[in-house]
Order: C-alpha cells, then structure tokens, then sequence
C-alpha cells in the first residue's frame, strides 16, 4: 500500500510540459493542475452533476502522467496511441481509477465533458496568471477559448 501511496504522489513532481516548453519559471506541477480543475470544478459545477466524480476525475485524469509522461499535442504521440498508453499506465498504477479515466477520455457524459472545460478553463486562465512573466501565452488562451466558447465559463477567459 505504501509503494502504491509513493507512486502516486509522484504527479507532484512532474512539471506541466506545456509550460516548460513555453519557458514559464517555476511551472506548475501536473498535480498542481488536477488541483486547481478541482477547486474549479467544487466553486462551477452545475447541480444536477455528481459532485464526487466531478471532483474524482479532475484528480485522476492524469495519473497515467507518473508512468508516460506529459504528452502535449507537439509530442509524436497522439490520439488512439496516447490513449492505449495512458490507459496502460492507469491499467498498472491506479487500477482501481480506470472507469473514470475511460469516461473521462470518452468525454461521453455530462460530469467527464464539464471535467475537459475545466481542464483547459485551468489552463487558460493559468496562463494568464503566467503572462505576468512576459511570456507570450496566447496560444494556451486560445486553446482554453475554443473549448469553453458557447458556454457560461467563455467570459471568464477574456
């Protein structure tokens, strides 16, 4: 259990790749992340969704992250790939999580679609906390913007 318990907590220690690339100091932690989609979700999430595995998935969709890494989309590794390693990894790390990183990346039901909005609404407005190193980081902004056009969450990224 204990073995378990250490693997898991290494998400602390892997920085988000999309930041590092981006030459943001001190970049937050792939943990960091699932934790402020967390605390997102608990402040956004609508009612009629299931508050406990709204807030489950948040903190386990990248757990498979301590075994393959943060594959970002100018990685060589996409799609169905990505997918079979990350499920893989959580096959062999966080068996137990593996029904809600499915649904999570199948994004077929309300509570995994809202999860991916506050994933990337994370990431927006993380970069607009990270502007104020004078980086560049419209094409993070952006990206967040495409998946929250539409919805009662797009104002909060302008």
């Amino acid at each position: 259990m204990r073995e378990e318990l250490l693997t898991l907590l290494q998400l602390k220690d892997i920085d988000r790749t999309g930041w590092v690339r981006a030459g943001v100091e001190n970049p937050e932690s792939v943990a960091a992340h699932s934790w402020g989609m967390a605390v997102l979700a608990l402040r956004l999430c609508p009612e009629e969704l299931e508050l406990s595995k709204v807030l489950s998935m948040c903190l386990v969709h990248d757990i498979a992250e301590i075994v393959v890494g943060d594959l970002t989309p100018h990685d060589d590794i996409r799609g169905e790939e990505k997918h079979r390693l990350e499920r893989e990894a959580m096959m062999k790390i966080a068996p137990q999580w593996v029904e809600l990183f499915d649904e999570y990346e199948q994004g077929e039901s309300e509570e995994a679609q809202f999860v991916k909005t506050m994933d990337k609404l994370d990431m927006g407005l993380q970069a607009m906390n990270y502007q104020q190193q004078s980086l560049d980081l419209s094409e993070f902004i952006t990206s967040a913007q495409s998946r929250t056009h539409g919805t009662e969450f797009a104002s909060l990224l302008e």
